[in-house]
């Protein structure tokens, strides 16, 4: 899709410029040290298709707002979706070896340094999303609003959540689909719900916008986690980037184990056809929405 590409070369461009992840030679008080620096950039800038963030552009430009104005905290999405990869990836959770067809960090850096870029980007996402509403002392309001929205999704009732009690029944060896939605919205959805609901706070939209572009976020996360879920199954390691078939060697809970692989698809094409219905009320305006989520449903990577 080439307006994805577009939106995800924006939040590239202005990656290379956010003051609290610029490269450091050096370690001085006051100043980041590089290995910190450098730990940081090597899962930030080891590709990935900058979804979430695109999609908090989009949903701005569809709205009528300043794309320029939400690039900050569209980084800042980015940075804590990186973040959680770090730590997903670590021993004590996932433990895998390739991200993004790469060696993961904790492989490069060790375990410890890991922990530390994720601490690192999580920092760094708020100080430069609290930086740009300080910048802006007339939108200070919206850009708070957005910054909690955010807040919300990466942490203890969104995507943390969702990881502990991924962890959770894995070890407890829980199978029941209430978990497993449980799971999915939380470490999954809500990191797409949340950004989005952001995107209506920048441009002061109101509640019928933020149903609406919660609606879609939540079926469009879904449907990404049960997509997810088949490729660990049917994809390739080299289309995907990452070491497959680790859920059902863990015994961890997805929509595979739950609803087998017929089933699985099934959930898809519901999934899509919320999605859809979702975005219908933005009509043309709304068509990248549309186009994403046709995507999704075959996607192999």
């Amino acid at each position: 899709m080439n307006r994805l590409n577009d939106y995800a070369e924006r939040v590239n461009r202005k990656l290379a410029q956010i003051p609290a992840i610029v490269p450091e030679n050096r370690y001085e008080i006051g100043e980041m040290p590089w290995l910190l620096s450098r730990s940081m950039r090597y899962s930030l800038e080891a590709g990935g298709k900058r979804l979430r963030p695109s999609m908090l552009l989009a949903a701005v430009e569809m709205l009528g707002g300043d794309m320029d104005a939400a690039l900050d905290i569209a980084c800042a999405v980015e940075m804590i979706h990186t973040y959680s990869l770090i730590h997903d990836d670590l021993p004590g959770m996932d433990d895998d070896t390739m991200r993004r067809g790469r060696p993961t960090n904790h492989v490069v850096f060790g375990v410890g340094q890991a922990i530390l870029a994720g601490d690192g980007l999580l920092n760094a996402a708020f100080e430069t999303m609290l930086a740009c509403a300080c910048a802006h002392p007339d939108r200070a309001l919206d850009y708070l609003l957005a910054i909690r929205e955010i807040a919300t999704g990466a942490g203890v009732t969104g995507m943390i959540g969702g990881q502990v009690m991924d962890l959770y029944c894995e070890k407890a060896k829980l199978a029941d689909t209430s978990a497993l939605e449980y799971i999915q919205y939380g470490k999954t959805a809500c990191m797409f719900i949340y950004p989005l609901r952001a995107a209506a706070r920048l441009c002061g939209a109101g509640e019928d916008d933020l149903e609406a572009l919660t609606a879609y976020g939540r079926a469009f996360g879904l449907l990404f986690q049960a997509t997810d879920d088949l490729l660990d199954v049917t994809g390739t390691a080299a289309d995907m980037g990452k070491t497959l078939g680790k859920d059902a060697e863990s015994g961890k809970l997805t929509c595979v184990s739950a609803y087998g692989l017929e089933g699985t698809k099934q959930l898809v094409e519901r999934l899509h056809r919320e999605a859809v219905s979702a975005i219908a009320p933005y009509g043309e305006h709304g068509a990248f929405f549309r186009e994403l989520v046709d995507a999704m449903v075959d996607r192999t990577k």
